[in-house]
């Protein structure tokens, strides 16, 4: 009734997925061919920190985590995470707070990040404070921007630093400059 001629493996060569590459180089052709070709099929790896809100996707809710979020749909809710990419096609409605922020799409909303990017495409409705801000020509923006305080060196010796005292000046000298 079995033969042993056939294999009766029910692993992945009966679900109809080819078999994986054989690392071993084909006469002729060095080591390095054959890594280069294997590396070819293999399809890219994503960043597991990474998270992609499609197009065609609506999402209604608040969005909180330490990776990275790139949005291509629509999403109506406040966002904090540590990078954010709103694409050309994405939209959000709500508050962001990221350490990183590259816009192409429309955000209106507050903005609070250390460091964004509005392109060219970008549509943007709402105050951003900001450590570094950086526009390109043709992006929309309605709204204020206040440049977050930097924590350097110089600053932090500045309020050390007793800060001069202006001389008081007499009264009767003041009053003859105003007349």
């Amino acid at each position: 009734m079995f033969t042993k001629s056939r294999s009766h493996d029910t692993g992945s060569q009966g679900l109809g997925i080819p078999p994986a590459p054989d690392p071993t180089p084909a006469p002729g052709s060095s080591p390095t061919d054959a890594a280069r070709s294997i590396e070819q099929t293999r399809p890219a790896v994503r960043s597991s920190n990474l998270s992609t809100l499609a197009a065609g996707v609506k999402y209604e809710g608040n969005i909180s985590g330490a990776g990275e979020l790139q949005i291509d749909g629509s999403l109506k809710g406040d966002v904090r995470v540590a990078r954010v990419v709103i694409g050309e096609g994405g939209a959000v409605e709500g508050t962001i707070h990221a350490d990183v922020l590259e816009v192409q799409g429309r955000v209106t909303g507050a903005i609070v990040a250390k460091q964004v990017k509005l392109y060219a495409t970008a549509r943007v409705e709402g105050d951003i404070t900001q450590e570094q801000l950086a526009i390109e020509q043709g992006a929309w923006f309605q709204g204020r921007c206040n440049q977050a305080k930097r924590d350097t060196p110089g600053a932090a010796a500045m309020l050390k630093a007793p800060a001069p005292k202006p001389e008081k000046a007499d009264k009767t000298e003041a009053a003859k400059s105003l007349a």
